[in-house]
Order: structure tokens, then sequence, then C-alpha cells
């Protein structure tokens, strides 16, 4: 097997922890070790002189496996080297709430075993694929998020308004902060702290959701996955900013953003005893009551 290792924040502590124990695993499985390159120049503890251990700037369909160490933001790093090689993800979390990084440091041993052996499913997420007219190199760099697509204002306290469209129809021009549009994986993100819903993985939706609306009457939309989103952004600046997961690209006015559904999945692996409505449970608190 074939197994790639991607984080970014070496020097946190919880971080470094989860490596070391992860590269025991590893090691003592005897699968074949790649470590982005990056990531394994922050090592300083002799890690780099192994040479059972190679690295990657790239992946291709050869590898079996990525895992990614630290929070779901380093899960959304880790797609854009997966993009649409179908390679397996899996998510050690060292960060806060980890909705999509589940495995907990303690349970790595455990976990990968599992993996290995094949006892685990498959939790295949939907992404938003974006095209901007004019075109923008780095959108067609890498056009695509697992969480969402955020339309947001830039060097203003004023609000903007985003005229939107589905499907060529106009829907509303919002006068707010910005708008989101949310896959089911990014609605327990940034669309859930504006108010928006939680939607379960394997629905066909999208949200739309305002961002700190002007009209209260302003609220998030669940729409068909099948629909192609267009903005168009109006403002007392010249540009605004687009944020694809966490990446963001400055788009003048004139610009028409179009979304859509990818033609390709993220595949999440997942152990046999998670499911996403334990993962709501646990990490919403859903249910608990301090009058108990």
């Amino acid at each position: 097997m074939k197994v790639a290792v991607y984080g970014q924040n070496y020097t946190k502590e919880a971080t470094q922890k989860a490596f070391e124990i992860l590269l025991d695993v590893l090691l003592e499985s005897k699968v074949d070790i790649y470590i982005e390159e990056d990531f394994l120049n922050q090592q300083n503890n002799g890690i780099k002189n192994n040479s059972a251990i190679k690295t990657f700037k790239e992946l291709d369909t050869s590898y079996n496996l990525l895992i990614s160490v630290g929070g779901d933001g380093t899960i959304l790093r880790a797609i854009t080297y997966v993009r649409d090689l179908g390679i397996l993800i899996v998510g050690i979390n060292t960060g806060r709430l980890g909705f999509l990084a589940t495995i907990q440091t303690d349970e790595i041993a455990t976990a990968l075993s599992q993996i290995f052996k094949g006892d685990y499913k498959i939790s295949e997420r939907s992404l938003l694929s974006v095209t901007t007219s004019p075109e923008h190199n780095d959108v067609l760099i890498t056009n695509f998020a697992l969480n969402e697509i955020a339309i947001s204002r830039k060097n203003t306290t004023s609000m903007i308004t985003v005229e939107t469209h589905l499907n060529d129809e106009y829907l509303t021009s919002y006068w707010a902060d910005g708008l989101i549009l949310s896959t089911p994986t990014g609605s327990t993100g940034y669309s859930l702290s504006c108010g928006g819903p939680v939607i379960t993985p394997d629905a066909n939706n999208f949200a739309v959701t305002p961002i700190a609306p002007h009209n209260l009457s302003a609220r998030p939309l669940i729409i068909p996955d099948n629909t192609t989103v267009s903005f168009k952004v109006d403002g007392r600046e010249d540009q605004f900013l687009m944020s694809l997961d966490s990446r963001i690209v400055t788009l003048s006015n004139s610009t028409i953003v179009k979304v859509k559904k990818a033609n390709f999945v993220i595949k999440m692996v997942e152990l046999l005893d998670e499911t996403f409505l334990d993962t709501l449970r646990k990490k919403l608190l859903w249910g608990e009551d301090r009058r108990n």
C-alpha cells in the first residue's frame, strides 16, 4: 500500500505528537510512506534520514491513501493534492472541532489497523466547481471547493449587493456582507455560523446562505445540487473577495462567477462505528443540557 501523509503545522505540540505516533504505526505496518515535502522539511528529529520515508510534491493514481494530520482546514488543503484522483482520505484530528478529521491521537493505531484490513466505509463528498468570466488564473489552477464558495466585501465596511441567479433565472439581489454557497460537507462550517442549515453528507443539495444581510427577510435557501448558481457583485469598491474553502482570490466587480457541482467527488474514509449523526452529537453537543 502506498500512503501519503500531509500536514501543515508541525510546531504545534499536538500535531507533533500525532505525527510521531502515526509514523511509528506506518513503519511497523511496512507500507510505502510518502510525506509531503514541505511538511517533512519541518522535521528536526532525524526522520528525514530514514531511508524508508520518501517525499511527494504531487500525487498520482498510484497512491492508495492520504492521511491528513491537523484539523479540518488541513484536509481542505490536502484535497488540492488529491483533486480528481480518487485517492482515499482520512484525517487525524489535532485541531478543534474536527468534522472531517475524526480520528483522535489515541485512536491512531487502532484506526489504521482497521483501515489496512479494509474494515472501513467510504463517504463520497460533493464539491463545487467555479468558473469566472473573464477567466482568473488562480481560479483556473484550483477551481473547486469541498466546503463552500464565499463572496465577500473587500477594503470596505459597506455592504455589497450580490445579484444571484439559479439556472439563469433571477433569484434576488442580496444586500449583505457577502454570500455563501455551501456543500453538505461545508454546511457545518462557515454557513452554519451564519445561520445556515446542517445538511447530511449524502443529501443532493447545496445551501445559499447570506452573510449578515441588511434585509432580515433574507434567509438561507436549500437548492438541488444540479443547479448552476451565478453571482454578480456591486458595491462602493471596485473589487470583491471570493474564497474557495480557505483559498482567497480578488475579483473585479465586472466578473461573473458561475458555480456548479464538480464532476468528481472526494472519498473520505470512515470507521465502521462512525456515523454523521454521532459526529453531530459529539461535536455540536446536540442533546446536551447543563440543567440535566
